[in-house]
């Protein structure tokens, strides 16, 4: 059964690169001569790539920020790090546009970080973090913050650049060759790696800071070298695609419910599955019959945001 889902999978992911406005035949993408091949391997391929890996990173994110934080309901998006990244991007459209974007990204990513970590040892100076309800709720307030920063930003913009920050706080996976794709590709398995390698101290973390520090864990020392990764790939993703909310949301807690595993023994699962999981989304953007394709960051939000409150309310029920 497993590898039947795995076979299944692999179809998906082959078949969402024929899908779309422009009909491609299977006889013409081997001729470079045929619209077909432009269409297949510029455009196609790429995107399906970077939808992938950027599931992946999402996806594999939230498991690694549940697991830090103990809080099932702690992503890269509701931490305000996708809002930062988004923020800092628009700020390098309209005042710095000779700057790349994914620079812009990183750099959003990693202050949204450290500015959590800095508030929540003021908060708690006994412990490595304070409350989980007091990140989240830090992690709000941010969001919140950026959100008025980017406003602001759009009424110094011009017509031009209002359009392009629009458009990218939308969620796009429209790319044209592979320079994007192997950016991301390369941040995703840098990020599946450093969590593989920490494989044992994530199973640590999953118990208590406390009981990981009596078995010899240096638990500041992983806790920030998980989060600058996790900072690294998600803004370099974000960068190149927009906030793409719920992905890290969904994906952990749909593959608990199923494998009933601990957070170390999902790692590859719910990077795997993460990226079927937008391309998934991905094709039914293209799908659905539109002027133009449907922004991915509104066809996972519409999944996300109901699966988000019930998530809400089946925790509620649990402390009862």
């Amino acid at each position: 059964m497993k590898y039947l889902i795995y076979i299944l999978c692999f179809l998906l992911i082959v078949v969402s690169c024929f899908i779309g406005e422009t009909t491609i035949l299977l006889n013409e993408i081997f001729d470079s001569s045929t619209t077909s091949y432009m269409i297949f391997w510029e455009l196609r391929v790429p995107r399906i790539i970077l939808a992938f890996f950027v599931g992946a990173v999402l996806s594999l994110s939230g498991l690694i920020f549940q697991t830090i934080f103990k809080n099932i309901l702690i992503t890269p998006y509701t931490l305000g790090i996708a809002s930062g990244t988004t923020l800092f991007t628009a700020i390098s459209i309209v005042f710095f546009p000779m700057l790349a974007l994914y620079i812009s990204g990183i750099f959003g990513s990693f202050l949204t970080i450290f500015i959590l970590y800095f508030i929540s040892k003021q908060i708690n100076k006994n412990s490595t973090f304070a409350s989980t309800n007091s990140i989240l709720l830090i992690g709000i307030a941010l969001s919140f913050f950026y959100s008025s920063a980017l406003m602001l930003v759009f009424f110094l913009s011009t017509l031009q650049e209002n359009y392009s920050i629009v458009r990218f706080t939308l969620g796009s996976l429209d790319v044209v060759g592979y320079n994007s794709s192997l950016a991301v590709f390369v941040v995703a398995i840098f990020l599946l790696f450093i969590s593989l390698f920490h494989k044992k101290n994530i199973k640590l973390l999953l118990l208590s800071n406390d009981i990981a520090f009596l078995k010899g864990l240096n638990v500041n020392r992983v806790n920030l070298i998980l989060l600058l990764t996790i900072s690294l790939a998600v803004g370099v993703s974000i960068s190149f695609v927009g906030p793409i909310g719920f992905v890290g949301l969904i994906i952990p807690h749909i593959l608990r419910l199923i494998y009933k595993q601990s957070a170390d023994k999902l790692i590859l699962p719910v990077f795997f599955y993460g990226g079927v999981f937008l391309v998934l989304s991905d094709l039914i953007s293209r799908v659905i019959s539109t002027a133009s394709a449907l922004p991915i960051g509104v066809v996972t939000s519409f999944i996300g945001a109901p699966f988000f409150v019930y998530l809400l309310i089946r925790r509620n029920r649990k402390t009862q």
